[in-house]
């Protein structure tokens, strides 16, 4: 056998659980992210070269999971999400404390935070506990479940991070609706919960809503982030001012612009011509994504597969929503394209298990 047909054999060995359109929806996403990345933090190289070493480690766990058979995930589905909640007491017994929230644990010379785990870990335990009842499903197991997202959901609130806790709690909520709970249930039980959250949420989570509501009322403090990145996008136009050209970027008037309110950099410097260019990307992945749960095998893949997709939506739609004035602030990364290493880890896995579930699915087919 020539050299060319062992490189070949093995390329084919290394990229059998790659699925090809999203791996590519996912590098273009990733390709703007660094260009718009590189603008919001210049001059600090640094940070920019410790995001392209984290997507790297994104991309290797990525493949170490598109090539673990969606049963194997399941069969974990227990033991990590009892691991993230032990973690999550963790949290609030020693974690680490930056800027008034208590939200991370060290490990060595890194700091991890778990909320990031359950996000993952809530959809994969229902998605498995949904499977075994699969027959007999009854409003009892239903029950179950939401205890089981209430759990993670109240040890995040408490950190405090309520844009998080609401997250895990969605990402749970999508598993119940796509096992079929009553949408008007859902609806019921969002409705009675939102007067709860509101009186237990801290005094800045409500300036934040009520800001939302008339941002110009306090334009220096809650309504500033507001205020700033939908002056930042704009002004950036049809067209938008240019990379490395944004005003509201680089004169610091953008707050967080490297982390949640990057989409306000995006629109700055690439205008509506950019934003219509993301836009059709995440669509891209989005379709993707419900091709894959559409054609899913079990029903653990398929609520596995639709939870990941609804969850990548909810975070691109929250972050552009926030940005763009029309959603309350929360703490919310762009997916693939805000700085950031759990999160972006914790987005690879996703996308490891929608390619698990796709090509192991083709390898039982065949």
């Amino acid at each position: 056998m020539h050299l060319r047909d062992h490189l070949s054999a093995a390329w084919l060995r290394l990229t059998r659980h790659i699925d090809g359109p999203l791996m590519a929806i996912v590098l273009l996403l990733l390709a703007v992210g660094a260009v718009v990345l590189f603008s919001a933090l210049a001059p600090d190289t640094d940070r920019f070269i410790q995001q392209i070493k984290s997507v790297g480690i994104a991309l290797v766990v990525m493949w170490i999971v598109a090539n673990i058979a969606p049963h194997r995930l399941a069969q974990i589905a227990l033991p990590l999400y009892l691991l993230g909640v032990l973690m999550l007491i963790g949290v609030a017994l020693f974690g680490v404390t930056v800027n008034g929230s208590q939200r991370w644990l060290a490990l060595g010379g890194f700091r991890f935070q778990p909320s990031e785990l359950l996000k993952l870990a809530v959809p994969l335990l229902l998605a498995w506990y949904f499977q075994k009842a699969e027959a007999r499903i009854t409003f009892s197991n239903f029950l179950v479940a939401m205890l089981l997202i209430a759990i993670p959901t109240w040890l995040i609130k408490r950190q405090p991070d309520l844009g998080t806790a609401m997250l895990v709690a969605a990402s749970g909520f999508y598993v119940l609706y796509l096992a079929r709970l009553s949408w008007k249930v859902i609806v019921v039980l969002t409705a009675s919960a939102v007067p709860l959250v509101w009186l237990f949420a801290h005094d800045y989570q409500k300036q934040r809503v009520l800001s939302f509501l008339d941002p110009a009322a306090d334009p220096l403090r809650s309504g500033y982030h507001t205020l700033q990145a939908t002056i930042a996008i704009g002004s950036g136009g049809v067209t938008g001012k240019g990379w490395m050209n944004g005003t509201q970027t680089h004169l610091d008037f953008l707050p967080e612009r490297h982390t949640d309110f990057i989409f306000a950099v995006y629109g700055e410097e690439f205008g509506l011509v950019g934003n219509i260019v993301l836009l059709a990307l995440y669509t891209a992945l989005l379709v993707r994504a419900l091709m894959i749960a559409s054609h899913a095998s079990s029903l653990f893949d398929r609520l596995l597969a639709g939870t990941i997709t609804l969850m990548i939506f909810t975070y691109a739609a929250v972050n552009m929503g926030m940005v763009s004035g029309i959603l309350p602030v929360v703490g919310v990364p762009l997916p693939f394209v805000s700085y950031g290493g759990t999160a972006l880890l914790s987005l690879f896995i996703c996308i490891g298990i929608l390619m698990s579930i796709q090509t192991h699915r083709k390898l039982v087919a065949t």
